[in-house]
């Protein structure tokens, strides 16, 4: 998937919309009509292309912020723990979700 998302085992709706993010992400000032018009005839509404749009918008930025202020990169096994955790605890801890259910 990482080295290419067309020849992942994924579906055709899913690979449009990688596509469409390819797009966003190296040449978004020449998306077109078409261009979105492909996505939403695999199926994709407006509100997904909205969050996938402001997911890469997002990332893009907190990456040039990372490099530009020299924030240092968790090294592996801080990722292994951090998705252990959030698959495991999930974001908030139970004084937390309780807290903001109330």
């Amino acid at each position: 998937m990482l080295e290419d998302y067309s020849a992942a085992p994924i579906s055709d709706a899913e690979k449009a919309l990688f596509r469409f993010l390819t797009r966003v992400n190296g040449s978004s000032n020449q998306i077109a009509r078409e261009h979105v018009d492909e996505v939403r005839r695999e199926g994709w509404s407006d509100e997904a292309l909205y969050d996938a749009i402001s997911v890469c918008a997002l990332f893009n930025f907190y990456n040039r912020w990372i490099d530009g202020t020299g924030v240092q990169d968790l090294p592996a096994f801080g990722y292994q723990m951090s998705g252990h955790r959030l698959a495991t605890e999930g974001y908030a801890d139970d004084e937390k979700k309780r807290s903001i259910k109330s």
